[in-house]
């Protein structure tokens, strides 16, 4: 048998594959018309403030060729995609983070998400879809944002309320063992207080550093994604003087985000075309839809990944979090898959679709029998073999 697989990093967030990516930014600048387009739904989306008060929740499919592929092979009776599960949130007022406007009912909203995207204002003005009557300094409205609805101010007060407890604790003779805890909290309030960085911003947090941040969930933990909304003209040319600016903005006070431009009318005009004159049309003016990388990106965003079942019952993608070993990924199918897990019979995705068919990739050597240590990588298509536990006597 060969060594143990090295030990993945720890995740920083919720367990789980049923995780969620909120839409945020301040009020009109589109968030509802975006996910209205992204989830093909009919969320109010008007332009006066507070339109969405409640957050609406939609899921959307992941697009992707492979599993367009697999159902084109095995033409199954049932096929299930992965999901992306999409939050359009209320916009936000300065202030928000003392209780100005919807307050804090806004960040339990965000809270309650485990990535964000992050929508920056219209950078085009027209009276139809700009609701500002002045110019306005695009990266100080984008830093405000960063400011309020990340609750950064609000962490601070978290960060330390919790800082003085768990030293008062410490203290206590019976409570020596949380002494550990109360110094990753130290660390934690001087990177997130004192430098103002963001949490996610540090990535050789340890295993009990993340522990604690897991129980928390500080909103600057949270992975964000920058949408930048372009009118038509400026995105088919892929030309803003905002965007490099905002680049800028985001490399300084968050690298390593990613900053998606992308344009709302246009995508809103292409939802309402057949599939033939959406491809005539972006074909015609050398651009195509950002939904598809916009989607990939948040899912990605999640540390969600998924491997395929596939065959003439069923075609379906399995969500799992990266890492994630085959007895495990065998539970999201069936909790006894898990319990009595043997083995998993792996194909790579790229093989099946090189040899044509199961056979032909055992034929060539490349399906391949996988033990508990098999970290599962996004794409696989796995047989799972198990034992059926056994079923407790009656009495």
């Amino acid at each position: 048998k060969g060594e143990d697989a090295p030990k993945p990093a720890p995740l920083i967030g919720r367990f789980g594959t049923s995780l969620k990516i909120g839409v945020v930014g301040l009020p009109n600048v589109g968030k509802s018309t975006f996910f209205n387009v992204l989830t093909k739904s009919q969320a109010a989306a008007e332009n006066f403030p507070f339109c969405t008060i409640d957050p609406n929740e939609s899921r959307v499919p992941i697009p992707d060729q492979r599993y367009d592929f697999l159902c084109r092979i095995h033409k199954p009776a049932s096929k299930v995609p992965a999901f992306l599960n999409v939050v359009d949130i209320a916009g936000l007022v300065q202030g928000a983070h003392s209780g100005q406007g919807l307050g804090n009912a806004f960040l339990s909203h965000i809270a309650a998400c485990d990535g964000i995207f992050h929508m920056t204002p219209f950078l085009f003005l027209n009276n139809q879809e700009h609701h500002y009557k002045t110019p306005i300094n695009i990266i100080r409205v984008v830093n405000l944002a960063e400011q309020e609805w990340l609750g950064q101010l609000k962490q601070e007060e978290e960060c330390g309320f919790l800082r003085c407890a768990l030293t008062h604790l410490a203290c206590e003779n019976t409570q020596r063992k949380l002494k550990p805890k109360q110094d990753v909290m130290c660390k934690i309030k001087s990177w997130l207080v004192d430098e103002k960085k963001h949490v996610r911003y540090y990535h050789d947090w340890n295993d009990k550093e993340v522990e604690v941040l897991n129980k928390y969930l500080f909103l600057t933990s949270k992975p964000m994604i920058y949408l930048v909304n372009l009118s038509e003209k400026d995105y088919v040319r892929r030309k803003n003087k905002w965007l490099v600016k905002i680049k800028e903005w985001v490399d300084g006070h968050d690298p390593g985000a990613l900053v998606i431009p992308f344009s709302g009318g246009l995508e809103s005009s292409l939802q309402e075309m057949s599939e033939e004159e959406m491809l005539k049309y972006c074909t015609e003016h050398k651009t195509q839809s950002a939904l598809s990388r916009i989607i990939k990106a948040g899912y990605a965003a999640l540390q969600l990944e998924y491997f395929f079942t596939a065959g003439p019952d069923e075609v379906r993608a399995w969500t799992i979090r990266k890492g994630t070993k085959a007895p495990q990924a065998a539970g999201k199918i069936h909790t006894d898959f898990e319990k009595g897990f043997i083995m998993a019979e792996v194909m790579k995705f790229q093989d099946f679709k090189e040899e044509g068919s199961e056979s032909a990739v055992k034929a060539a050597g490349k399906y391949r029998q996988q033990g508990r240590n098999y970290v599962v990588e996004d794409g696989d298509i796995i047989f799972f073999k198990f034992n059926t536990p056994n079923a407790p006597k009656k009495k």
